[in-house]
């Protein structure tokens, strides 16, 4: 765990420009300071990240997110009041004090507060808001363990600070307030039902084109996203490939391979193991990781979109 010196240290290098990854409830996060763009430029060339993509920016509290918004509606104080600390991020207009390279040229931002005690203790010993998209290479795998950052970006972050394995263990719901309506940009653990019982109704996005030119809405877009080195594949009723040496992950329907592993049935256990299985079964070596289609119920929504961007062609 980490102690009060080294604490500081993260705090002094995220107010220098240096980048520090730092767990949260979902995923580790690659951090910089948000008022700084030449710190969050440092980000995209770290992950090899499109500048299309925005970053979401971290606060410590509700008074912290105000005072970056432009617009601060009545549903994101009363979405904040309920789900923060947690894991939904708010999209709202952004004040100018946010650089452009933050937002992908934007002009709004996403907002979150993280429900772990060492993100939050980063950002009150930084005492500024902190961009942090995963502390991964883009489209890979996002890391919950600070192993998984050390393997996957090695020394790009200038310190990791290891806070044990995240709980949550995917990204963030992402719910944007900018518009005319709620509009669900990502979905995640904290569900739109929820929402909607308290805002009321939420517009579903739907797929959003991965262009090549225009600034996505929310970051995670991208068609192929979250994927393991190893070639992942959805699969119904245990149907797998025939050829080569691979993994099965499965919930209802066993089946036979190298490496079978029985996932949990519940949706937030089966997000808070998922990474961490990719992330082992990726080191052995396989041909193939199948993967059993989750239930189609609005609980496995977000688990699903992970596993249909992990499973996308390039």
């Amino acid at each position: 765990m980490v102690d009060q010196e080294t604490l500081e240290r993260a705090a002094s290098l995220i107010r220098e420009g240096g980048l520090v990854a730092f767990p949260t409830e979902t995923v580790y996060g690659l951090g910089a300071s948000a008022l700084d763009a030449a710190a969050v430029e440092r980000i995209y060339q770290a992950k090899g990240r499109p500048r299309r993509s925005p970053i979401i920016v971290h606060v410590d509290s509700l008074g912290m997110a105000r005072g970056l918004a432009l617009r601060w509606p009545e549903a994101a104080e009363a979405l904040g009041r309920r789900f923060w600390p947690g894991p939904l991020t708010l999209v709202v207009p952004k004040r100018a004090v946010i650089p452009d390279v933050v937002t992908a040229g934007l002009g709004t931002v996403g907002l979150r507060m993280p429900a772990h005690p060492l993100a939050l203790a980063l950002i009150r010993a930084a005492g500024v808001p902190i961009a942090a998209p995963s502390a991964n290479r883009f489209t890979r795998l996002s890391p919950t363990t600070a192993e998984h950052v050390r393997e996957g970006l090695g020394g790009a972050a200038d310190l990791i600070l290891d806070g044990g394995p995240t709980t949550v263990g995917i990204e963030s719901t992402v719910l944007s307030l900018a518009g005319a309506g709620p509009r669900l940009l990502r979905p995640g653990m904290v569900s739109r039902q929820e929402i909607e019982a308290l805002i009321g109704p939420v517009e579903e996005a739907g797929r959003i084109e991965d262009s090549l030119e225009e600034a996505h809405p929310a970051p995670g877009l991208h068609r192929r996203h979250y994927s393991p080195v190893t070639p992942l594949l959805l699969v119904d009723g245990g149907a797998l490939p025939s050829g080569g040496c691979g993994a099965y992950l499965w919930i209802r329907r066993p089946g036979q391979a190298a490496t079978v592993v029985a996932m949990p049935g519940e949706a937030a256990a089966y997000a808070a193991a998922l990474y961490e299985t990719l992330h082992r079964i990726d080191r052995a070596g396989l041909d193939w990781i199948a993967v059993e289609q989750p239930p189609a119920a609005p609980e496995w929504a977000a688990i699903r979109d992970r596993l249909r961007r992990a499973a996308s062609p390039a």
